[in-house]
């Protein structure tokens, strides 16, 4: 499946693209085009969704503070075993 579709291919074709989109899960959107330039884009619901919460969370400075920390105690060794937070949790 190409990656652009004109507009009246699109709209030709628009019923069979979220077959078509789940057919192939290498793509992950379909550029429509207006005399050649892109004016919209069809994505799958999922990847649509985690874009949203990806926007969400670098939009919110207090979260990205915190996956920052995250991030430096990781690089730094600083992690618990998951067997040992399962533990936790289950107490």
């Amino acid at each position: 499946m190409p990656d652009t579709l004109s507009m009246s291919e699109a709209r030709e074709r628009l019923t069979r693209l979220p077959e078509e989109l789940a057919g192939n899960p290498e793509a992950d959107a379909i550029a429509i085009t207006r005399h050649g330039k892109p004016v919209l884009a069809i994505l799958p619901w999922d990847l649509y969704e985690s874009i949203r919460e990806t926007l969400d969370i670098m939009g919110d400075p207090e979260l990205m503070a915190t996956l920052r920390e995250g991030i430096g105690q990781a690089s730094a060794g600083r992690t618990t075993p998951w067997e040992a937070v399962k533990d936790q949790l289950s107490l």
